[in-house]
């Protein structure tokens, strides 16, 4: 049943264009906005409202679940207004919702709207944000779990017609009796761990926290720059496999004035091997240059060599992963800013910790295919321990 609750009447008071709300877990961040929006093209005829997010599946998981459900327990839902093929709910006096991912280009920067909500905007890059809030009249409603700094911070912070509203869970009287012994464990545990601390800090006092035991710490370990070298001392291409679950990534290494110099090429699901090979030579790619992929994956790497590719493959071989790490934080690294994917990687990609919190001796296997491309591709090149060559075994 439909409850109006505290971060709800909370939420109603806000009135700059942009309305930032970090908040914990289970803090009633969705369940407060969405019904301020139905109300508001209820009352309001032919308003255009655009609720977006990474992806059509997290839309039907998440936000547009939570709409139907709304919808339904206030006795607002007439299935005839609902296409479930666009995902737009069409309100009698003409308003409309719709739903649909930061992945549809001709979305992103296609209609205007008068309200725009972006539900986990840190699973957005800041060129997509900005695409919509520049084609959007009225207001912008942005929330997510701050488990980590991103461009709400360092791009928003300081505007002036920017407000921000943190939510606890202590704000939703809605919230399951389970979730909140849930939430009073991870408290109690905080207590005594520094893992559990930053978990209780994000998800339950909803207040920013720190990705612990990052890899490659930005502005220490890795910079962003406008653009690739022109003059370089020697220039790769690393590339990991992907299909239905994992993407295929491609990204263009350079060596130049003793750092390296990365650009993300593609960073997609679904591409056969022909399909990379086409999409390399639509980049206008030559195939002088050496491309280095996973060699767990050696049919795909002898298919691809036959269309002409100087490609090998890069073995997996025991802490490779972990001393291909350290290849790569032996230099400066410089990331195109065009290259989004890489960028969200290099601010995720963390050491996996036990149940204490204690840091373990692999990286968590997430957050890495582009940056895996990436270490393919540096390590084939500089990859040297104790003076001696890095093992790998070229297929051809």
């Amino acid at each position: 049943m439909f409850q109006r609750t505290t971060a709800i009447n909370k939420l109603i008071r806000l009135n700059k264009r942009t309305r930032i709300i970090p908040g914990g877990s289970s803090a009633g961040k969705t369940y407060g906005i969405l019904p301020i929006l139905i109300d508001q093209c209820a009352k309001r005829p032919n308003l255009e409202v655009s609720v977006v997010s990474e992806s059509i599946p997290h839309l039907r998981k998440g936000a547009l679940k939570d709409f139907l459900r709304i919808m339904q327990d206030t006795g607002r839902f007439n299935g005839d207004n609902y296409n479930k093929s666009t995902l737009t709910y069409t309100f009698t006096n003409g308003s409309y919702m719709e739903f649909f991912s930061a992945d549809q280009e001709n979305k992103v920067r296609g209609p205007r709207r008068n309200v725009l909500y972006i539900n986990e905007c840190d699973r957005l890059d800041h060129e997509t944000y900005w695409q919509l809030s520049i084609r959007t009249s009225e207001t912008v409603w942005l929330d997510f779990n701050p488990s980590h700094e991103f461009w709400v911070h360092t791009e928003l912070s300081n505007d002036k017609d920017v407000e921000w509203l943190t939510l606890t869970y202590l704000d939703n009287e809605a919230c399951p009796q389970s979730v909140i012994e849930e939430l009073q464990k991870v408290k109690e545990k905080a207590e005594t761990s520094k893992y559990w601390k930053n978990k209780w800090r994000v998800y339950g006092l909803g207040q920013l926290g720190s990705l612990d035991g990052l890899i490659f710490e930005e502005h220490d370990a890795w910079r962003l720059c406008k653009e690739m070298p022109k003059d370089y001392k020697w220039k790769v291409y690393g590339l990991d496999f992907g299909y239905t679950n994992d993407v295929s990534a491609m990204v263009e290494i350079a060596f130049a004035q003793g750092e390296l110099w990365l650009n993300e090429l593609f960073y997609t699901t679904g591409m056969t091997n022909k399909m990379i090979s086409d999409t390399m030579d639509q980049m206008n790619i030559s195939k002088r240059f050496e491309v280095f992929g996973d060699s767990s994956e050696p049919k795909s790497i002898d298919e691809i060599y036959g269309w002409g590719w100087n490609i090998k493959g890069a073995t997996k071989g025991r802490d490779s992963v972990k001393q291909g790490i350290d290849v790569m934080k032996r230099y400066k690294l410089n990331i195109t800013e065009q290259s989004v994917n890489l960028i969200k990687e290099m601010r995720r990609y963390s050491w996996a910790t036990d149940k204490q919190g204690n840091k373990m001796l692999t990286p968590e296997d997430k957050w890495n295919h582009a940056i895996d491309a990436a270490r393919y591709g540096i390590t084939m090149k500089l990859g040297l321990k104790q003076g001696k060559p890095f093992s790998f075994a070229p297929t051809n």
